[in-house]
């Protein structure tokens, strides 16, 4: 049985395969392709996921669709539909059972209580569900304008980001600040019950720019009605907000022992990590709505099919991949020097002297990564004993802010000898932190008190990089690389051969490796 899904179509859209109950490939088609339209199929996206899953379009026996898809009348992509897949059972899925389908069937566990959080989705902005073996029941609902992310989008605008898009720097700015200065206004906003409903009174409808607080949100932080937010405070709200949020979602997955988390709230590291604290956690590695492909196929092979046998979600690098041919190919055509290493220990050993080197390294190497984060296969790599390495990964060669910092790769059988961190670091979904006796080797990727993003990395997961990470650890005695997305200015993570020179030539980095090919500067 194989089955397409399709998730996203007005702002992320991705696709997935599900071929005889394994997930095959997931694809997103901003990485595979700058055209997107909202409302239109995602082509590049279904052609790459269906060659890499081997499945012909007369193959298919259910494409599955994730609402909301379409930005006015729903026939054009009907007919796009059957014109495309004319043989298929066409399987509809709501946008927040398509987020519980994702996280629930993709855990570990065989009861759990679900919550999906986003900031709007088919009026919905949130819901719990109890998922048991092959079934989920929904359990209550979250109705906009009740939005948890609504709120955090409007603190995002307040200071000086943009909502929908940058809220993961508020996210990393609250660890630079005091909570309990803003906490009680949140608290207030949200409500201390089990589920929240906001406090209107807060916001201001003819307000349209810096999140629309109202007067009275502007005395519960003893400013003056609309003045600008001062940089000091920043970072306090930011801190305020975050801990409100965390206390407002644990209240909300109530006694439940096992908690699984999607929707665009599961990229909280923060949030994850609050839940680890008392609960057993499972969170969608790709939280957001290009993950609700992902959950189509899964609701589809469980809730129309009823197939019980699991499809278990292993690593995320799901996407496409390149031979040396056609690596070598755009190498030449773009009349690059290179050098091609002809083993995998030649490759292995040629980055740990550059990295040994103090050189900031790009790394190209299988399938590319589903979702936003970069799990070994398109990474930007450094040495933690590289004294410079924060400056010139967020300054010269990220261009972002300093309080951003990157996440850390340990081997999995190791990790918790330098850190302390849940299992969601599988997917760098948490955060963890870092032991007393390694906090000065670690301080460049500390985010405030101990904290620092934690990558586990397992032979089983990537060989590969599992493999340069002990190569590393072998010739300086520490087995941790800092690791950033390889991708610039707001792009999607790299993708092709191309898109990977691009990058390097338009970067301070030092040398890629792309497959075995190497090219300095």
């Amino acid at each position: 049985m194989n089955i397409l899904g399709l998730g996203g179509l007005l702002n992320e859209p991705a696709c997935a395969v599900l071929k005889n109950g394994c997930l095959a490939s997931a694809v997103e088609q901003k990485k595979v392709s700058r055209r997107f339209v909202a409302g239109e199929l995602p082509r590049e996206a279904i052609e790459s996921a269906l060659k890499l899953a081997g499945v012909p379009v007369e193959g298919l026996d259910c494409v599955a669709l994730v609402r909301p898809f379409a930005t006015g009348p729903e026939g054009a992509l009907h007919l796009a539909l059957r014109a495309r897949f004319p043989a298929s059972q066409l399987v509809l899925v709501e946008h927040h059972t398509a987020h519980a389908a994702s996280a629930f069937f993709a855990s570990p566990f065989e009861e759990a209580t679900v919550l999906t959080l986003d900031r709007r989705g088919d009026f919905t902005c949130g819901a719990r569900w109890q998922g048991s073996g092959n079934a989920l029941r929904l359990d209550k609902e979250l109705y906009y304008p009740d939005s948890l992310g609504d709120l955090y989008g409007r603190v995002t605008e307040l200071l000086g980001f943009r909502a929908g898009s940058e809220e993961h720097k508020v996210q990393w700015l609250s660890t630079a600040g005091d909570s309990s200065v803003s906490l009680p206004l949140f608290e207030e906003i949200l409500g201390c019950h089990e589920w929240p409903r906001l406090d209107r009174s807060f916001f201001d409808a003819d307000r349209i720019s810096h999140g629309g607080f109202s007067a009275k949100f502007y005395r519960g932080l003893q400013l003056e009605d609309g003045a600008v937010i001062p940089r000091s405070m920043h970072a306090t709200i930011a801190a305020g907000l975050q801990k409100a949020m965390e206390r407002t979602v644990l209240r909300m997955a109530d006694r439940a022992s096992n908690v699984c988390l999607a929707g665009g709230l599961g990229f909280n590291a923060l949030l994850v990590s609050a839940l680890e604290q008392s609960k057993n956690v499972f969170v969608q590695p790709a939280a957001g709505n290009s993950g609700t492909a992902v959950g189509a196929v899964l609701h589809a092979w469980h809730s129309v099919y009823r197939q019980s046998r699991r499809a278990t979600l292993k690593d995320m690098c799901l996407g496409p991949h390149f031979t040396a041919e056609e690596v070598k190919q755009v190498l030449e055509n773009c009349k690059l020097r290179f050098r091609y290493l002809m083993t995998t220990e030649d490759l292995v050993d040629s980055v740990v002297a550059q990295i040994n080197d103090q050189k900031i390294i790009a790394w190209m190497q299988g399938r590319m990564e589903f979702g936003p984060r970069a799990l070994g296969n398109r990474s930007i790599l450094a040495s933690p004993l590289n004294a410079y390495s924060t400056e010139n990964l967020n300054i010269y060669i990220k261009h972002r802010e300093p309080f951003r910092k990157f996440a850390a790769s340990v081997p999995a059988e190791l990790a918790s000898e330098y850190f302390e961190v849940g299992p969601n670091a599988r997917y760098l979904a948490t955060v963890g932190r870092v032991r007393p006796a390694h906090r000065k080797t670690f301080e460049s990727a500390v985010l405030g008190d101990g904290v620092v993003r934690v990558h586990t990395v397992s032979a089983a997961d990537n060989p590969l990089y599992h493999r340069l990470l002990h190569a590393a650890g072998k010739t300086t005695g520490l087995p941790v690389l800092y690791n950033t997305s390889f991708n610039l200015f707001g792009d999607p993570l790299v993708c092709t051969p191309r898109d990977a020179v691009r990058s390097f030539y338009s970067s301070g980095i030092d040398t890629l490796f792309a497959g075995n090919f190497m090219l300095e500067k």
